[in-house]
């Protein structure tokens, strides 16, 4: 696969404090509050991550209409050279693929997904031979049928599989790619054989937010203050650039959620 140079991001506004945030992944419970100027500071040292990981970075400006809008990975995705924008699960996010939607179809060919579908970015994991995209609360069938027709339409030859999504957000925020052949998973998560053959390094499931990092080649970013996932992704080859991430775990989101990357 082509290797990632490029990211979009969107940094937090005040209006963070109101990011959906039941069921957040940090403890598996209602989240206490956010503090928007740490998430913002914190959000300043993840993009300096990108940039010393080796990618040119596109910063979008804050939208207070959206207090998840810094989460950036779900409106949209590029899969292939092709941008497909997705249509949010979340009601209260519909809209904030308009800003990233235009930005990107400057770049690549847009196909727009279309009621009744749904798709977000994090249920999205493109492979070398296949694209797998987890069925959840955010992401329908209607969405993954869409998203396989576009791609297709654009002359993409890579298969999509539906893969069920069972007791998180999103497909990707217990598993995360570290490599072409190899899934960061969280200790007892059972990767969907949607997947197809693939080495896994596990997480224990004590540090259970922090299998969800950001590849870029040997460099992954990852959240800050998780020792043994940070020892197991070194022993594997990796360069780790750890992240305070406290913020956005309160918000559901983890490294990938952050960037939007190709």
């Amino acid at each position: 696969m082509k290797a990632l140079s490029h990211a979009v991001v969107r940094p937090p506004g005040a209006s963070f404090v109101h990011a959906i945030t039941d069921g957040a992944i940090a403890d598996g419970g209602p989240a206490p509050g956010i503090d928007v100027a740490l998430a913002q500071a914190q959000h300043g040292e993840y993009c300096q991550a990108l940039v010393a990981a080796g990618l040119t970075v596109e910063r979008l400006p804050a939208d207070e209409r959206f207090p998840d809008g810094c989460f950036v990975q779900d409106p949209a995705v590029v899969i292939a050279g092709v941008t497909v924008v997705g249509r949010m699960g979340a009601q209260s996010r519909r809209g904030e693929e308009e800003a990233i939607a235009g930005l990107l179809a400057a770049r690549f060919p847009t196909r727009r997904l279309a009621a009744p579908a749904t798709l977000e970015g994090g249920d999205v994991l493109p492979l070398a031979d296949r694209v797998v995209v987890g069925l959840s609360g955010r992401t329908n069938r209607a969405g993954i049928d869409q998203l396989a027709a576009a791609l297709h339409a654009q002359g993409v030859d890579l298969p999509v599989y539906a893969a069920p999504v069972r007791d998180s957000l999103h497909l990707l925020t217990p598993l995360t790619p570290v490599g072409p052949r190899a899934l960061l998973v969280v200790e007892g998560v059972t990767p969907p054989p949607e997947l197809g053959r693939l080495e896994t390094l596990t997480v224990p499931a004590e540090e259970a937010y922090a299998a969800n990092v950001l590849a870029l080649g040997p460099r992954v970013v990852m959240p800050a203050g998780y020792p043994r996932t940070a020892a197991l992704l070194r022993a594997y080859g990796c360069e780790v650039l750890p992240v305070p991430l406290t913020e956005f775990a309160k918000a559901n989101g983890g490294a990938t959620c952050l960037a939007l990357v190709w």
